[in-house]
Order: structure tokens, then C-alpha cells, then sequence
């Protein structure tokens, strides 16, 4: 087994459901926090954990403290593993750098370090949605992401083929009315091109954020809708 797959294995063994290795060098377009953050490194690792359909079910035209919770409990998990992940690479004499799973540096833009959906993308886990979100073929967007930096020989993926196609169904739940519900091949150089990106943060922070027991900004109706994943494998309960 080659070193590659060492680290997706014990990526794997930690918890996480997709992960895929990106080559920096296709990664240097991003806005990063602070700018120089990508120098040291040539590859990022991203790696994902999918959250339970059925939470997406108690969504109706709003986020559910039982959906905010899950959330947080998703990105805890992620940092464990980005944490793991990290300190596994430089044992084998790496350097390394843990990116938080959901952590806003930048309020008025609405940024962190760097985007962990376009890390993931360019890693092949799954293509940039009409809703500006990573949909992967799996899960849909029913999953959370963390980024681990590193200068470790690590073999890059490649992106895979955009699906959204003809769908319009986020679009059409949208409850802000942010979806724009244009299709591209490869990525949006721009958030305007996918998104009328102020109404949703407008509908975040003042509507769905003073909601009780509701702690990040968070909705989930576009991705409720999404066809992809929505429909996990259940094993039926034998009758006794």
C-alpha cells in the first residue's frame, strides 16, 4: 500500500465517509486568510462526513434546533479528524496545518481561511451545485468538510463531471429567492454568478438566526431538496 492510501485509510478509520487529496498549485486562484496561507503546502486534504438524511426531513420552511445541533456535532467531528489527520503527517515528518471546519474570519465578506468546498471539489468529492454548495454523488449536500494542508507526497485526485443539469429544485425552494439557478461546467468564478448572494445572508442573519436554539447561520432547505442522496440504504427491521 503505497502512502497515499496509508493516510485515506486511517482518514477512513477515523470517521470519514468521502475524502480526496487536491494539488495545491490548482488551488492558487482562492481567497485564503492571510494570503500567504497555501505557501508551505502542495497538497490539501478534504475530507467529509455526511449527516443523517432523516434531519433534513424535520426541515420545512426553516433550520431545526434538532438540524443545529447535528451541524455543530458534524463540524466537532471534523476538526477531530483534520486534528488526527494532521498530527498522523507530521509524525511521519510532514508539515501540516489543521483549517477549522466552520470558522467566519472575514464578517463583511463572509470568508474563512479558505473555502472547503472548493478544496473539495478540485479533491474530486463532488462539483460546485446551483446552490453554491458541494454536491457529491453519494450524499448530495448533506455533508459537512475540513481542510488539512500539508507538504506530504500525497497523490492528487481529479474533479469530477458537474450533474446538476436541467434540475431547478433549489432554486425553487429557495426561500430567499438566492438562487440564480445558473448551470456551470467546471466552478462560478464569482459568488454572483450562482447567487444573489446579500439576500441569503440577509435572510440568515435576520430571519433564521433569531430563531431560538438555532446557533450557526444556518438553513438546509436547499439541501433537503437536492435529489442527490436524498434517498439513503436502510435495512428494513426484521419482524420477530
Amino acid at each position: 500500500m503505497n502512502y497515499t492510501n496509508q493516510i485515506k485509510k486511517l482518514i477512513s478509520e477515523w470517521g470519514a465517509d468521502l475524502l480526496g487529496v487536491a494539488d495545491v498549485k490548482a488551488l492558487t486562484e482562492l481567497k485564503t486568510i492571510p494570503a500567504n496561507l497555501l505557501e508551505p503546502f502542495t497538497k490539501a486534504i478534504s475530507i467529509a462526513v455526511k449527516l443523517p438524511v432523516s434531519v433534513f426531513e424535520t426541515i420545512y420552511d426553516q433550520p431545526t434546533p434538532i438540524y443545529s445541533s447535528v451541524y455543530q456535532t458534524a463540524n466537532r467531528l471534523l476538526d477531530e479528524i483534520a486534528f488526527k489527520t494532521s498530527n498522523a503527517l507530521e509524525k511521519d515528518g510532514y508539515y501540516s496545518l489543521p483549517i477549522p471546519a466552520s470558522q467566519i474570519l472575514d464578517r463583511e465578506n463572509w470568508h474563512a481561511a479558505i473555502s472547503h468546498k472548493a478544496v473539495a471539489r478540485v479533491a474530486g468529492l463532488g462539483w460546485q451545485g446551483k446552490n453554491l454548495l458541494l454536491i457529491t454523488p453519494q450524499f448530495g449536500s448533506r455533508v459537512r468538510l475540513v481542510t488539512v494542508l500539508t507538504n506530504a507526497p500525497l497523490e492528487a485526485d481529479a474533479p469530477i463531471k458537474n450533474r446538476c443539469a436541467k434540475c431547478t429544485l433549489c432554486r425553487d425552494a429557495c426561500p430567499a429567492g438566492a438562487i440564480k439557478g445558473t448551470l456551470t461546467e467546471d466552478y462560478y468564478e464569482s459568488r454572483d454568478q450562482a447567487l444573489f448572494f446579500d439576500k441569503c445572508v440577509e435572510h440568515l442573519t435576520n430571519d433564521f438566526a433569531e430563531l431560538p436554539n438555532i446557533a450557526p447561520l444556518i438553513c438546509g432547505i436547499c439541501i433537503k431538496v437536492c435529489p442527490f442522496g436524498r434517498k439513503p440504504k436502510i435495512k428494513k427491521s426484521k419482524t420477530i
